[in-house]
């Protein structure tokens, strides 16, 4: 609830207001846990889905492999897989993107997708899901699935 609230107050800032608070100003503000908000090339490889439009649009037709990570805001186990799995497609140079699902909020993607567990992620490309795991996995585990879907 709290980053809803973040991002609808800094979607409502202009470029202008945004600019002049500077980045400790926004940071002090909207991230009252101690995290920062960041626009490195890393970030801009993952992005929350929306709506089932957002997710045909930005997965189903995007012309790169994304991976889909369905997660929930109560799963412990998605907590430690989501950022390591952030990390490790940051890693791959724009190769890959990720997708986060939060199935509370998009119970029709994870029934559509058949996700009975959380976390769950898919391998999608081209539109099609090409592989998929359940649960959490380490980083070497993870750098090896991220590189059989862009094909390295």
């Amino acid at each position: 609830m709290a980053q809803r609230l973040a991002l609808q107050r800094l979607l409502s800032l202009s470029p202008r207001t945004l600019h002049s608070q500077g980045s400790l100003g926004l940071h002090a503000s909207l991230a009252p846990h101690g995290r920062a908000l960041s626009t490195s090339a890393g970030c801009r490889s993952t992005f929350n889905v929306q709506d089932g439009s957002d997710f045909q649009d930005r997965v189903v037709n995007n012309p790169k492999p994304v991976v889909v990570d369905f997660h929930a805001q109560w799963c412990g186990p998605c907590k430690i897989l989501g950022p390591r799995l952030e990390k490790m497609v940051a890693k791959q140079g724009g190769k890959v993107l990720m997708a986060k699902v939060d199935i509370d909020d998009h119970t029709d993607l994870a029934i559509e997708y058949e996700v009975s567990a959380v976390p769950t992620v898919l391998a999608m490309k081209n539109g099609d899901v090409v592989d998929k795991f359940v649960g959490i996995k380490d980083e070497d585990q993870l750098e090896a699935f991220l590189k059989k879907l862009i094909g390295a």
